[in-house]
């Protein structure tokens, strides 16, 4: 089987994910069609000789509705042969397009596939996708789970609460997110990685979400998000310590990596910058539904052959901070090796970008700092997680 090996990564950088935010004047589609175009400009690939396009989004409504990703590559202006396909696993939804485009190139289908993702939060806010009054799961789910699934911000709660995380440590892994972000940005490890969108109010180069001066104190200042008094009653042992200061923001974003076999790579004498390594997906619990991390991990590593203390670098998706914190618990990793530029409590979440956007933050991670391996781990909505290993080359 051939190996498969990322060869160029880029993302935008993230907006604030509302009406007024940096890229809330920039139509989704354009948005990954800027990114698209720094992938194959970065490269210097022909475009024409990529397989297929694989995209993540998961609000696929409105401005998002069609194939995003068809419409992406074509407004980038790269030839109409190429084909492209949008994929939704949720928040995890453009690192399962990772996962596509790579297990493609080792089984011989491609020679050159872009993975990619892109949610712009504030033109398609969450949930668009899901009609008032519908119900999305049917009267079998129902059955299932007669008491109900809960939101994700509960299950960040009823996680919290089984794992005896507070809201201190929650308030305390989200200031230091936020620290790292901006001390990244200061030290210029995202200029490799950004590339700075022109809007109609002028360029974007920095992730708007990003807050220097956030402190554990400033956040305890915040109000939790999901208090209710219907899950207080069904949920006694919750302590309502989540905010929107220990959570991931809503954001505007996309992200884009080329993936190549390492035979490819050599012939149009393009540079890996990391091996695709190992893959795992999992289920969970879909009423705690953001677990699934710790059995992804110990799947993946499993996979690889490896342990944990042979990972020099992890991304853990920041979508709540107890998420993170529940993780590391489980697994005894390095806090310090762990989403060593921030993460998405700081940097942002634009969901089908998020996946792409880590991964690309992971592999100039690893150059900059000379790590041989690497993990991604992501939650996702419905009891689901991705992860995976990368291998510096």
């Amino acid at each position: 089987m051939r190996d498969a090996v990322i060869v160029e990564a880029v993302r935008t950088p993230i907006g604030k994910g509302k009406p007024g935010g940096a890229l809330s004047t920039v139509h989704p589609v354009e948005l990954l069609a800027h990114t698209l175009r720094a992938l194959v400009t970065r490269s210097g690939i022909d475009p024409a000789l990529v397989d297929d396009v694989i995209g993540g989004c998961v609000d696929q409504v409105g401005e998002q509705a069609m194939n995003t990703t068809r419409y992406a590559w074509l407004s980038a202006g790269f030839p109409d042969s190429v084909p492209a396909t949008t994929v939704d696993r949720q928040c995890g939804s453009s690192q399962q397009a990772v996962h596509f485009a790579a297990q493609g190139v080792m089984s011989g289908a491609y020679d050159l596939v872009v993975a990619c993702g892109v949610e712009s939060m504030s033109r398609v806010p969450m949930w668009s996708n899901v009609p008032k009054g519908a119900d999305v799961f049917g009267p079998g789910v129902a059955a299932r789970y007669p008491e109900g699934l809960v939101p994700q911000g509960v299950s960040a709660e009823l996680i919290a609460a089984k794992w005896s995380i507070g809201r201190e440590e929650m308030d305390a892994f989200a200031a230091a997110s936020h620290q790292k972000a901006a001390q990244a940005h200061r030290d210029g490890q995202f200029d490799a990685e950004i590339a700075p969108v022109p809007t109609a109010w002028g360029t974007v180069a920095m992730d708007e979400s990003v807050r220097p001066t956030t402190t554990p104190e400033i956040l305890a200042g915040l109000r939790p998000s999901f208090a209710d008094p219907g899950f207080a009653e069904r949920f006694p042992q919750i302590e309502w310590s989540v905010t929107a200061g220990n959570s991931s923001p809503v954001n505007d974003g996309a992200s884009a990596v080329l993936i190549t076999s390492g035979e490819t790579a050599a012939r149009l004498g393009l540079r890996p910058l990391a091996r695709l390594h190992s893959f795992a997906v999992t289920g969970s619990d879909p009423l705690l539904m953001l677990t699934g991390v710790v059995p992804a991990t110990e799947k993946v590593l499993r996979r690889a052959g490896l342990g944990l203390g042979d990972i020099d670098l992890f991304e853990v998706n920041e979508a709540f901070a107890s998420v993170v914190l529940t993780w590391l618990q489980e697994t005894g990793a390095d806090p310090a090796r762990v989403n060593v530029n921030g993460g998405a409590i700081a940097l942002g979440h634009p969901l089908g970008a998020s996946g792409a956007r880590l991964m690309t933050t992971l592999v100039h991670a690893m150059r900059q700092r000379g790590a041989r391996y690497a993990l991604q781990t992501m939650c996702e909505a419905g009891g689901l997680a991705n992860a995976t290993v990368l291998e510096a080359l």
